[in-house]
């Protein structure tokens, strides 16, 4: 389930859109406190990529 999905569309002329799939909440599911932990810096690490892109 790791790496997460990022979806990048052009959703006008110029406009781009980017989402990505929330890995802790992707990985509830699962009973590994290891995989959690790394779900959450991976987490981090997407949404500020996200943030910077703005």
């Amino acid at each position: 389930m790791l790496p997460c999905n990022v979806l990048v569309q052009e959703i006008a002329p110029g406009q781009v859109e980017v989402s990505a799939v929330d890995p802790v909440a992707s990985m509830t599911a699962i009973d590994n406190p290891e995989l959690k932990m790394l779900a959450k810096e991976v987490g981090t690490a997407l949404q500020k990529m996200v943030e910077d892109l703005a």
